[in-house]
């Protein structure tokens, strides 16, 4: 007898179950298969089969993440990287770095001066412009995004040097190249350029310009690199690729530089310090006469802040990926079979493919109800039933 209890609760459970299916099965001789069906479905598994691709791909990005901080590193240094040509002889122009703590450096110490061709090669012209297309859309976009990180990982590429056969016959080298490396504090300082080495004197610093032909003065100038600290994946240098051309003699360039320490956390668990920067241009003709006073020649200011850039590489979770598949697939089934009633009713209406057909009782006794497409005759003349005089109707 328990056996038996036990079956029927059984039984009871799997119907109450039963009856709480939400997804109710047809047999095949109650489904209708057509050709607009089957293309409706092509076209449906296409469209999930290329959001699924795009999904993936979305989902294998990585993640940045921005926050920001104070940077208590104020006791460090940095690397100052420089790689610029000047319009004029090496013996010409001195070029030294002095920042507020009073310290000086000079270039002819730490850095390179080589003498050089203005003049670009084709090879040097395609990169420029190419540095020069990225640094414009940079600007367009005014911030760090993620197509950035991974589209542009390896735009720290030097400019070509000028090869054997590249150098022009008969033509002496016009510029002079200063590049190098050299390690700073980290506190506001000025790096220039400009006529007549530099010499240090008790009441500051100088460059004796005064013996240096006026005719010989021309400070056009390309800034092939310059940066502070080691190159990092999706920062930009907003003076690589820098051109300027001038015919003044004491043209004055100054360029104000506001420097943002950056710290980059990678997904490999790796860390990496660099550093951004900002930067505001000016340019003047240097004339005693009218006014505008100065000294000739190129002048990089530059001067640190205080917060710095925190970037953060993450991976998107797997469940977001699951959940964002489900959703793909069934939003495209579910709106795919709309679609398909959508139009097979709008064409039947067009066509008039449905017709209103009469409903006549064809099984009394089981009630149903089914569709004739054959008139129901009715006889001419209808026999009037005859009544016996005697009887009456109740």
């Amino acid at each position: 007898a328990r056996i038996m209890r036990r079956r029927n609760l059984g039984e009871k459970a799997a119907e109450v179950v039963q009856r709480l299916d939400a997804f109710p099965k047809f047999e095949e001789s109650c489904q209708e298969k057509t050709s607009s069906g089957g293309t409706i479905s092509i076209l449906t598994f296409a469209l999930i089969g290329l959001l699924v691709v795009s999904e993936f791909l979305y989902y294998s990005r990585l993640e940045y993440g921005y926050a920001y901080g104070v940077d208590a590193d104020l006791d460090g240094t940095l690397t100052f990287n420089i790689d610029i040509v000047i319009a004029m002889s090496c013996d010409y122009i001195g070029a030294d770095l002095l920042d507020l703590a009073g310290s000086t450096h000079y270039a002819s110490e730490k850095l390179k001066l080589e003498r050089t061709y203005f003049d670009l090669t084709e090879s040097q012209m395609t990169w420029l412009r190419a540095r020069r297309e990225l640094m414009d859309k940079h600007e367009e976009w005014r911030s760090l995004q993620d197509d950035h990180m991974e589209k542009y990982a390896s735009v720290h590429t030097p400019i070509p040097q000028r090869s054997n056969r590249d150098v022009p016959a008969g033509k002496e080298p016009d510029s002079c190249r200063i590049h190098g490396s050299m390690e700073i504090k980290k506190i506001a300082g000025n790096f220039h350029v400009t006529a007549g080495k530099a010499m240090q004197h008790p009441r500051g610093h100088a460059h004796l310009s005064a013996f240096i032909p006026r005719e010989s003065f021309n400070f056009s100038h390309r800034i092939n690199r310059l940066s502070f600290g080691y190159a990092a994946v999706g920062t930009f240098n907003p003076l690589d690729g820098e051109l300027k051309v001038t015919e003044e003699r004491n043209q004055m360039y100054q360029y104000y530089l506001q420097i943002v320490p950056t710290r980059f956390y990678f997904v490999n668990g790796k860390n990496h310090s660099a550093n951004q920067y900002s930067v505001t241009e000016r340019a003047r003709v240097i004339s005693h006469a009218s006014g505008s006073h100065g000294v000739a020649g190129v002048f990089m200011k530059y001067d640190l802040s205080s917060l710095t850039v925190q970037i953060t590489q993450s991976r998107r979770p797997v469940w977001v990926f699951l959940v964002r598949l489900c959703g793909i697939i069934g939003g495209v089934f579910a709106t795919s079979g709309l679609i398909h009633s959508l139009v097979g009713f709008v064409l039947d209406l067009i066509f008039c493919r449905r017709s209103s057909l009469p409903l006549t009782l064809t099984d009394q006794k089981g009630g149903s109800l089914s569709e004739t497409s054959t008139p129901v005759s009715t006889p001419a003349s209808t026999p009037t039933p005859s009544t016996d005089s005697g009887t009456a109707f109740q």
